[in-house]
């Protein structure tokens, strides 16, 4: 704390309402969202209660599953430790990236995002930080290329920045996976996967990042290995904490995550740029693609088949397709040119034979046919445009920016000459060798029918292992082609398509079909079936059942918080609002009903995190409500605590939120224990001498209580000290009536009070003194809030709504309502949200003079039965919690 605060502290200590300025935090000005972490320090305490959802803890839940990346013995951090970069390594990526963002971005609101996380990415380069991939969330990062175990013990030097670095990217990514169980799948989806996706593309931008980077699978018996994961890039490493995040949002609330949100934003990552189809792209659409091939890999491992089934067409149609054109058109040119190709090339014919082995040889000729005729289409268009005399050393020395070339069908290819460079070095024999083999061991015959020009195909990977390999190939063992298949993986780095050891028990490219999988016997071997049928006869495409991170499928385990019903309805319409509409939009989509109460509710709260809720009823008891998504919108949710220590009808319950405390009052007000119910402390009338008509807790980081009586006195209370702190009379006649309703300004430093005969008295509790009192109504006061900038709403008996500036005479706004008065209300914003006896919600703009309601909904008897008495906001996830007088809270949206 400065000094000057403190100097002030000795000043006003006696009008700080019972609270001394050296118990007291400053908060900066990001005090709302600080404010929402506070009951991160009191979790604990929770752990009697089973509250697994969102919670850090090694404990297991439905909530709290495997992401299927591996897991590291404790024996791998020291491989980790051999894998982290320098810091200099780490500015280097960071200027290169910077220097492809130069080029120009199509989306001015994602250039934002990304310069705000960099720093971010940077760190998963640097730290090769590793996350569990269960409950501790670990993500491996490191370098799979890692030391062999012999030299496992050899100790680094510690290096604090990159330590530092390490639990920063491990905080970071468990902080991500807390917050998305505990705000729910509207919230989640909103603001975090919708940065997440956008940060995904962050991760693969400039040369450096799309790299190849050497495998742990290339050093060893070559044994883990499967046809789609095999060359992995820099930009693969660094997106792994973003694909982990992204992945546990699918787990925690169901397929609908993959399915409605991030394969709409894949199909917009790969749509086609606007204009004639041709041109450059820019570094960060370049990178899109490959972000976009990488996620699709992920969903598709992730869906089931039967959902997988039904979205094949929109894969083929919205992703598979564009990419491609992208990737084999003459005329779009890649700004890190060749290399940026080849990963994609990779990258995407990996992806296809993903779902190849997914659905089967029939679902392929039947769904992909297109998809893999478009691929083996690009080797028979360079073919054609090299017998038109095409080569590469006359492109180089030609300086025409665009071209057009007739071919054999009579129509004319725009054709980019430096682009068309580009496509010779991608799409060369080896490329032939390395995608069409594995696919004619999958399809079989069908791959004659599907791609037409596999003949020359053929040819090309012919040439390209007769280079690699120039004996005599007619007559070869089964271990000439593995040796051969081995030194091949050494010459190019990063073989995708490897030999196997023997293995019985795998699904692999054989002859021996099981379902959707291809099983080979252990002494099978390929003989007269020419070149291409030897080496493919290996078993280098099994994919490996202990290797989590490149199984085939990996179902989305049933969670009780997965979407469906009315959660789902509502989901799909949040996720399509966009993040800067103000406007609270009111559907009357009944997602959740709390039962428990066995008399009229008084009362509703949220708690500030909005994961829970308190309510008070008739009943004498105030219950703890979870607040997480369960069920279709039908379910009825138990309390999971009740308080019972009150003698009288409870009339208010509020969240003391600087030290997680509740305070209720039934006439007497009871400081208790949220998570615990331990009561901490009561105040009653017998020590005020009056009945206590109405209470108000105080905003954080004050601790005390604003207590009412019949006597027209205002008394601050402190859990913490004995007695009281403070006493104001605020109205010395009879003629103002009893304290209705209290209020207190969001920075705490006024009061507000509200009186049966409809005045309101502002008092300044740093002084004590009295600012102003007025008549603000005909009626007796009904409630009263507060909001920021100055500004109280009152309501009355009388029929109106009056929107106040504390110290000006005239009201802001004024509002009346038609048939009933308004005896319940929250704030949203600028706006405000009130409720009726005649259970009708209306929605009030502050911003506009009009007096009507911008809009009204009258609650339909399927959704809410009784008659309205208490309601509450929640301003973050936009629900509304309604009370009724025969005890059952319902959320609504």
């Amino acid at each position: 704390m400065d000094v000057d605060h403190s100097s002030a502290a000795l000043d006003l200590l006696d009008y700080t309402s019972g609270v001394s300025f050296h118990d007291q935090a400053y908060l900066p000005e990001s005090e709302d969202f600080q404010s929402g972490l506070y009951v991160g320090e009191s979790l604990q305490p929770q752990e009697q209660e089973s509250l697994s959802l969102g919670r850090l803890s090694d404990k297991s839940s439905a909530s709290e599953v495997s992401l299927g990346e591996d897991r590291p013995a404790d024996g791998d951090s020291q491989k980790d430790k051999s894998s982290l970069k320098s810091m200099d390594s780490s500015q280097d990526l960071k200027q290169s990236e910077d220097s492809e963002e130069e080029e120009g971005d199509e989306h001015e609101e994602e250039e934002h995002d990304d310069a705000a996380v960099d720093i971010e990415l940077t760190l998963a380069v640097d730290a090769g930080v590793s996350m569990d991939a269960g409950a501790s969330v670990d993500v491996t990062l490191a370098d799979d290329n890692s030391e062999p175990e012999d030299g496992e013990g050899e100790e680094l030097p510690d290096h604090s920045d990159d330590k530092e670095q390490t639990i920063l990217l491990d905080t970071t990514c468990k902080m991500v996976r807390w917050l998305s169980a505990k705000l729910g799948p509207t919230v989640t989806s909103r603001f975090i996967a919708r940065n997440l996706l956008r940060l995904l593309t962050s991760c693969y931008i400039g040369p450096t990042r799309q790299q190849f980077v050497p495998s742990s699978d290339e050093n060893g018996p070559l044994s883990a290995g499967n046809i789609y994961q095999k060359r992995p890039v820099l930009g693969d490493q660094v997106s792994k904490p973003v694909l982990a995040c992204l992945v546990h949002v699918a787990y925690l609330y169901g397929e609908p995550v993959l399915t409605y949100q991030y394969l709409p934003y894949i199909s917009y990552l790969v749509a086609p740029s606007g204009g004639s189809g041709g041109g450059r792209l820019n570094s960060r659409k370049e990178a899109g693609l490959l972000a976009a091939v990488t996620l699709t890999q992920k969903i598709v491992v992730c869906l089931s088949d039967t959902t997988l089934m039904d979205i094949l067409p929109k894969i083929s149609q919205e992703v598979l397709l564009p990419v491609l054109g992208s990737l084999t058109s003459p005329a779009v040119g890649f700004p890190s040119g060749a290399q940026a190709r080849i990963v994609l090339c990779v990258k995407t014919i990996s992806l296809i034979a993903l779902i190849c082995l997914r659905i089967g040889q029939e679902m392929v000729q039947q769904h992909l046919s297109d998809t893999v005729r478009n691929f083996f289409g690009a080797f028979s268009l360079l073919q054609e445009l090299q017998d038109q005399g095409l080569t590469a050393e006359l492109l180089s020395s030609c300086e025409v920016p665009m071209m057009e070339v007739p071919l054999s069908n009579g129509k004319l290819l725009a054709l980019d000459p430096a682009v068309l460079m580009e496509l010779q070095k991608v799409f060369n024999p080896e490329m032939a060798y390395i995608t069409y083999i594995p696919f004619s061991c999958l399809l079989g015959d069908v791959i004659r029918m599907v791609v037409p020009n596999h003949s020359l195909v053929e040819k090309l990977a012919s040439l390209y292992l007769e280079k690699v390999n120039p004996k005599n190939l007619q007559v070869v063992s089964q271990e000439q082609t593995q040796n051969v298949a081995c030194s091949d993986q050494d010459m190019r780095g990063a073989e995708p398509f490897s030999s196997h050891h023997e293995d019985s028990h795998s699904g692999t490219f054989g002859s021996v079909l099981v379902g959707n999988r291809i099983q080979v016997p252990v002494d099978t071997q390929r003989e007269g079936l020419g070149l291409l049928r030897l080496s493919a006869g290996t078993d280098g495409f099994i994919p490996s059942s202990s290797n989590e991170e490149n199984t085939l499928k990996c179902d989305l385990p049933r969670s009780t918080h997965t979407l469906c019903g009315n959660w789902l309805a509502y989901w799909q319409y949040e996720i399509g609002v966009s993040q800067h509409d103000p406007r609270f939009h009111f559907h009357q989509i009944k997602l959740q009903s709390f039962s428990g109460h066995s008399g009229a509710i008084k009362c509703v709260a949220p708690l500030s995190s909005e994961d829970f809720f308190l309510s008070g009823s008739k009943d004498k008891t105030v219950r703890l409500w979870p607040l997480y998504n369960y069920g279709d919108g039908t379910s009825e949710v138990p309390p999971r605590f009740t308080y019972t220590e009150h003698k009288k009808s409870v009339f208010y319950v509020s969240q003391l939120e600087a030290s997680q405390h509740v305070v209720s009052c039934d006439g007497t007000v009871h400081i208790w224990d949220q998570f615990t119910g331990k009561l901490l402390r009561t105040f009653d009338e017998l020590e005020s001498k009056v009945p206590i008509t109405a209470v108000t807790t105080m905003p954080p980081p004050y601790h005390s209580i604003s207590v009412a009586s019949a006597d027209s006195v205002l008394r601050f209370i402190d859990h913490r000290k004995p007695g009281l702190q403070h006493e104001f009379r605020l109205a010395s006649g009879v003629s103002a009536g009893l304290i209705r309703c209290l209020a207190v300004s969001p920075n705490g430093r006024s009061v507000m009070a509200g009186f049966s005969s409809g005045f309101i008295v502002l008092l300044d509790t740093r002084t004590g003194l009295i600012m102003r009192g007025w008549p603000a109504h005909e009626g007796d006061l009904l409630q009263i809030k507060a909001a920021e900038g100055n500004v109280l709403i009152s309501s009355s008996s009388d029929h109106s709504l009056t929107v106040w500036k504390e110290l000006e005479q005239k009201p802001l706004h004024h509002y009346k309502s038609a048939s009933e008065p308004i005896h319940t209300f929250d704030l949203y914003g600028n706006e405000v949200v009130t409720g009726t006896v005649a259970n009708k919600i209306g929605v009030y703009s502050m911003l506009e003079s009009s007096a009507l309601p911008i809009s009204t909904t009258k609650l339909s008897s399927e959704n809410f039965r009784g008659t309205l008495t208490s309601l509450a906001v929640l301003p973050t996830k936009c629900h509304l919690l309604l009370g009724s007088d025969n005890g059952v809270i319902r959320l609504l949206a």
